[in-house]
Parts: structure tokens; sequence; C-alpha cells
């Protein structure tokens, strides 16, 4: 295949190539139709011929060129498949292309600083567990790190010290950056604000800039209860997130974009990674090591 892709890129080939799908041609002709040297139409007929694109035969003082469609089809077929799994619905080109209209619009309203403030966002979810092991999963530094992230990337840092004025430390990597060479995808640092165990936790987050500075504060505030309060037949875990944007700078504009979309793939990263643990799996396997602090704990992974 890289043979084949090689020895069309050439525009003097491709021309070759069209040619000869209307029809077998002897090389003179090729020359004089191509407008090119006959030589160098013998060296290009020659390359496709390697690449398996074209055959040729001896017909008295002729040498004539065919096209092989087979070669041509299977290049096609393999097209085909790339295009259909960048094209697949709710996949990560459709992603992509969602922030991509989201970071234009904003771009466009972030003129002065405080263009975003009051702006707000909220979530809910129904999770599988009981309270209290969603709320594990929400302050507990080694399994915060199972899920958030966005799909595409990967906690490389975290710090959450579940306490009131409690430091939260989270940065992002790439999920492929398996060597940690890429820069950093984004890093941001908060507070804990209230802790009410099983019930309510809230926070604040404000993404950095590439200066160090703050591009805004979100205000997150996540409100637990068990699902069908009230009835009795809960077995699982209705989470609220309310996010709250203050503090915004121009520059925020990049980060506001991401929001929804990247904390809503983190709460379905969330609810897979709970699904096991709430019907009785270890939570703990596979857990990334972590290193107890005087205050809270941090995780590498």
């Amino acid at each position: 295949m890289d043979e084949l892709l090689a020895a069309l890129a050439d525009p003097a080939r491709w021309r070759l190539v069209a040619l000869l799908a209307e029809r077998p041609r002897s090389v003179g002709v090729l020359a004089q139709l191509a407008e090119a040297r006959q030589p160098q139409t013998t060296k290009h007929l020659q390359t496709l011929e390697r690449a398996g694109v074209v055959s040729s035969q001896r017909t008295g003082q002729r040498r004539v060129y065919a096209l092989r469609p087979g070669p041509l089809r299977d290049l096609a077929a393999a097209l085909g498949r790339l295009a259909d799994t960048a094209d697949q619905a709710g996949g990560p080109g459709e992603t992509y292309d969602r922030y991509g209209l989201s970071l234009q619009a904003e771009r466009l309203a972030a003129a002065e600083p405080g263009w975003a403030d009051g702006r707000s966002f909220r979530f809910l979810r129904s999770l599988p567990g009981q309270p209290d092991l969603v709320w594990r999963h929400l302050t507990e530094a080694a399994l915060l790190a199972r899920w958030w992230a966005p799909d595409d990337l990967r906690v490389a840092e975290l710090v959450f010290e579940a306490r009131p004025g409690g430091r939260v430390v989270l940065e992002y990597r790439d999920a492929e950056d398996a060597d940690g060479s890429d820069p950093v995808a984004g890093r941001a640092e908060g507070v804990v604000d209230d802790v009410r165990p099983g019930e309510r936790l809230a926070y604040r987050l404000s993404p950095l800039l590439p200066d160090g500075g703050l591009a805004f504060t979100a205000h997150v505030d996540l409100g637990l209860r068990p699902t069908g309060t009230g009835t009795g037949t809960g077995t699982g875990t209705d989470l609220d997130v309310h996010w709250r944007i203050a503090d915004s700078t121009v520059d925020s504009a990049d980060f506001i974009a991401g929001i929804e979309i990247g904390f809503r793939q983190s709460l379905d990263k969330l609810a897979a990674t709970l699904a096991p643990a709430a019907h009785g799996a270890d939570d703990e396997s596979g857990t990334p090591p972590t290193e107890p602090t005087p205050t809270g704990k941090r995780v590498q992974p």
C-alpha cells in the first residue's frame, strides 16, 4: 500500500493513470497525450508497474500499458474505511467539530474581562452505586484520577484535599502521550469550600493560562442523593452538578468552550467506572498508586 500511495502521489503519474483508465495505450501515445518526453513517461510507467497498478506487454515494436483496477479498488476501500471511522456518529471527529463551533463563538464573545461572569452549566446524572461509593469517587484522588478527564486526555497530576480549605491541583496530558514529551494539555488549581460526606461537595477551580495567570474561576457545586429518594426503592445516586463562571479573562474562551463537552465525557467515564464497583467488584483494582501527604492525597500516574 505504501508503494502504491507513493506512486500515485506524483501528478504526472496520476495523469497517466487517468489516461489508462480510459483504455490501454502505448508509451509513445501516452507521452503525447501527457505532453511529456517519452523517456520520462517510460520511467513513470515503470514506477506504476512496480507498484502493481499497471501492467504492460510488448506488441510488435510497441509496449502497451493497461490499468489494473484491483489495487485502486483496494485503496478506495481502505480510504473509505478511514473516512467511515472519522465520520462515525458521536465519535471523536464529531466532538472535535462541535468544540470548534463552540470555540469560535466563545472567542467572538470574549471582548473584555468579565465577559463570561455568571455563565452557568448544569449536569444531572443518575449513577450506579450508593452515595457513599459515589462520594469516594468524587473525593479520593486515586479514584478521581480514573474519570476526571475528557476522553482524549488523562490525569497526569492530581491533588484533592477533601476538607474545607483543602487544595485542588489537576493537570491533564494527552491520553496517548506516554512519555510526557507533549506539552501539558491543561492545568488547574483551586480550593475546597464545603464537604458534607455523601451529600454535598463544593470547590473552586481555576484553569491556568500559559503565563501562569488564572483564566477564570469555576464555582462547582455537586449534590448527591439516593436515587428514588422518598420511594424507598433507590439503589443508585442522583448527582446534580452546578458550574458557575466568575473572574473570566479575555483569554479564557478556549477553556470555557470545552466545559460542557469535556465534563459530560468525564461523567460518562464516572458512570462506567462505578458500574463494576456498584455490582460488588473490587473498586480498588487497577488503581494508580497513591502517596499520602500531610493534608490529602496526591496521584501522579
